[in-house]
């Protein structure tokens, strides 16, 4: 009990210690941080599930926790992807003790993530309504999952995640340098306080850092100087639009177009943060934009990297932790959701190849499927010969080409997901010059090919010559 001091003849209890108060105000600021980390957590969690359930992700699990509407990002990725990797148990445990069957149902996500801090997290205070009531049922819940050891005759979780996961292989984390802001050379230096680095050999201004490496709070990631990257067109929103205004120094005009809402948010915060001036960006569906437009009147390039089924780097965007992840699903390149998104795809590059005056389109997938790669190429392959395009090689180094199924395939590129660590598709459309007819007019000694401006000039040219021969 604290002791007493009189105060105008009366007995007061004498105030906290300072150390004692610190510790306090620290233990409910670490509750606080704790409580909101699992609200965000949970609207993560229902988003991924959501998506995968309906198997049309509305962005990676990366992409959604690092969004600017999660606040404590480090904290909510780490209870998402436990909760997630725990996900199989808790599903069973909660079945057992019949938690979900009433109204905590419509919180269902909120319940996943408190669970799983419950009877696997760490051992703080929990406030809140779920909280209070799961902790109720914490020797309901912890003998549940004592029957589930006995049922699978384990004697840890860990032995009992064994039985539900797929191991994936890991591999180097890619961080590109924005030249927008920094060169190479100071990167590496900065970067190189905290992690070991390396140039990657063969893409420029790219930089490989060991695996699991976490810089997302470091300064350079912070400040735009630095994007986290992969060889993952499909995880990233705004990496592909920021690095081409690197790459074009900033000159130019480019025009990033993406149709989800939330999506166009975080693309418009990852310009901002690039330091790019040169972009345009447009909420709207690809296939809606008019080829005829004059806004578009004078597009050169489009870098089109179409929804794909993402099976070349499940690892990487977590997918693995997802319900419906099954590496050795032998039917997945021949379901009926890729097929749709083939002809999705297709339709997308012959929109693409359309633009009256493109010269380059590459397409590209992150995806380890035939039927989104060479297929869609070799179906487009008519309507690209018939507007004067061809199949260009890009990276010709790159020793995995495309899949023998049509000529040509060798200019295709492909990444081996065992040798690569990841499977991705690269086509590189370049439309060939045409050749205009020269004809050739004598006038003395000068020869020009003949067009409007030079037909212009040969007869203020005559008209000339014959005042002089009149003269």
């Amino acid at each position: 009990m604290a002791p007493l001091e009189k105060k105008a003849g009366r007995a007061w209890p004498a105030p906290a210690a300072p150390r004692r108060r610190q510790r306090m105000e620290s233990r409910n600021g670490v509750e606080r941080s704790a409580y909101f980390a699992r609200r965000e957590a949970a609207k993560v969690l229902r988003s991924a599930l959501q998506g995968d359930a309906r198997r049309r992700a509305v962005g990676s699990i990366k992409s959604l926790v690092y969004s600017p509407s999660i606040r404590n990002k480090k904290a909510t990725f780490a209870l998402v992807c436990q909760t997630l990797k725990h996900l199989p148990l808790l599903k069973e445990v909660l079945a057992a003790t019949n938690i979900l069957s009433g109204k905590w149902k419509r919180q269902e996500e909120l319940v996943y993530v408190i669970a799983y801090d419950v009877l696997f997290g760490q051992d703080i205070a929990m406030s809140g309504p779920v909280e209070k009531f799961l902790m109720l049922r914490k020797n309901e819940l912890q003998s549940a999952l004592a029957k589930l050891y006995v049922k699978e005759k384990v004697k840890s979780v860990e032995n009992l995640l064994l039985k539900y996961q797929t191991p994936v292989s890991s591999k180097p984390r890619y961080v590109r340098v924005n030249t927008l802001k920094m060169d190479i050379e100071s990167a590496m230096h900065e970067l190189g306080k905290a992690t070991t680095v390396m140039k990657d050999d063969l893409v420029p201004d790219m930089l490989v850092v060991p695996t699991r490496t976490d810089l997302h709070d470091h300064p350079l990631v912070m400040n735009g100087s630095v994007f986290l990257q992969v060889l993952d067109a499909c995880a990233a929103p705004g990496n592909k639009t920021a690095h081409l205004a690197a790459l074009m120094r900033g000159r130019g005009k480019i025009i990033a177009c993406e149709l989800n809402e939330e999506r166009v948010k975080v693309l418009g915060t990852s310009i901002t943060k690039s330091g790019a001036h040169n972009v345009d960006i447009i909420h709207g569906d690809f296939l809606n934009l008019d080829a005829k437009d004059p806004k578009f009147s004078k597009v050169r390039a489009i870098l089109l990297d179409p929804s794909c089924s993402g099976s070349g780097i499940s690892a990487e965007r977590l997918d693995n932790l997802l319900p419906s992840y099954s590496q050795d699903d032998i039917d997945a390149a021949n379901s009926q959701r890729v097929k749709k998104l083939a002809a999705f795809q297709r339709k997308a590059l012959v929109h693409a190849l359309s633009f009256p005056v493109v010269e380059r389109v590459v397409y590209s997938t992150c995806s380890i499927h035939q039927t989104e790669n060479e297929d869609v190429i070799k179906s487009v392959l008519p309507f690209a010969a018939s507007l004067n395009f061809e199949l260009a090689t890009p990276f010709p180094q790159w020793p995995h080409r495309g899949i023998p199924v049509f000529e040509g395939s060798e200019h295709l590129l492909r990444t081996d997901p065992t040798e690569d660590m990841e499977g991705f598709f690269i086509a590189l459309f370049v439309r060939k010059r045409v050749k205009k007819k020269i004809i050739r007019r004598q006038t003395r000694e000068i020869y020009l090919p003949f067009g409007k401006t030079s037909a212009m000039w040969m007869r203020h040219h005559n008209k000339k010559k014959k005042k002089m021969d009149h003269a």
